[in-house]
């Protein structure tokens, strides 16, 4: 399968009311163990990649030392990858393309891009992020890999009560609208846990709707009647995982 045929078949997966399942991963072994598990697409998480190499998130990883992690755990499985690439290592449009086209060259079929003002406060305005998108996907088409760009807003991420968060919910859709319009292929609204506020978001976003299961007590089953079409885990997976190390020590080590 061509990379251009991966990107195609990921796109596919995205089916509201049917949504395709990412447990993310952060290395190589993430990906083969998912791989032989069933999974049927593979999606980083940028914290547990940061994490896992003693960086904190917020592109504090370099990208020339992501690109080799990334480039390893599309050696480790034949299904489509997807790299939660943050804000894209750059300010500028083309800068962000450019690194974008790096991933491509890896091997990369998608993209999460979110609009929070890395090492900043608040979110780009939906103008500038949209001219982000816009130039992601212009290189994209010119690589000739119908990218699958997961459009990120951190509206309801900013440590709103959710009691507030739907006053929020005018701005979410107005950014779906623009990213959409942009080149955007999903849309990724992390922090949300309200169902109706869900179930709204995925009525009126005009975009297949990505919801981060971490911190949700609903069933994937019921945020999937919602209307969502991919759910992910974001940093769930690798603190897990971590936790069951920490404890497998603690249970040999008091069996001495």
């Amino acid at each position: 399968m061509t990379q251009a045929d991966k990107a195609q078949a990921f796109r596919s997966l995205h089916v509201p009311g049917d949504p395709v399942l990412l447990y993310n991963v952060w290395d190589a072994g993430g990906a083969a163990t998912l791989t032989k598990a069933g999974a049927s697409a593979i999606a980083t998480g940028s914290w547990g990649v940061a994490e896992a190499q003693g960086y904190r998130d917020g592109q504090a990883i370099p990208l020339e030392f992501l690109l080799r992690i990334v480039e390893r755990i599309v050696a480790a499985t034949d299904l489509p990858v997807s790299v939660d690439f943050e804000g894209g290592y750059g300010e500028a449009p083309q800068d962000v393309a450019e690194n974008v086209a790096q991933l491509m060259q890896a091997g990369v079929i998608g993209i999460n891009f979110e609009d929070r003002i890395i090492g900043g406060k608040g979110l780009h305005p939906a103008s500038d992020q949209a001219a982000r998108i816009a130039a992601i996907r212009a290189q994209a088409e010119a690589e000739g890999v119908p990218l699958v760009i997961n459009a990120r807003t951190d509206v309801f991420f900013q440590g709103h009560p959710p009691a507030e968060q739907g006053g929020l919910l005018p701005d979410a859709l107005a950014r779906a609208t623009a990213y959409r319009d942009a080149g955007a292929d999903c849309f990724f609204v992390p922090g949300l846990k309200d169902p109706s506020l869900i179930s709204e978001v995925c009525e009126g976003a005009g975009l297949p709707v990505n919801v981060m299961m971490a911190g949700i007590e609903a069933s994937p089953a019921d945020i999937a009647a919602l209307g969502a079409a991919r759910l992910s885990y974001g940093p769930a997976p690798y603190r897990d995982a971590m936790r069951g190390l920490a404890e497998g020590f603690r249970a040999v080590a008091g069996a001495e």
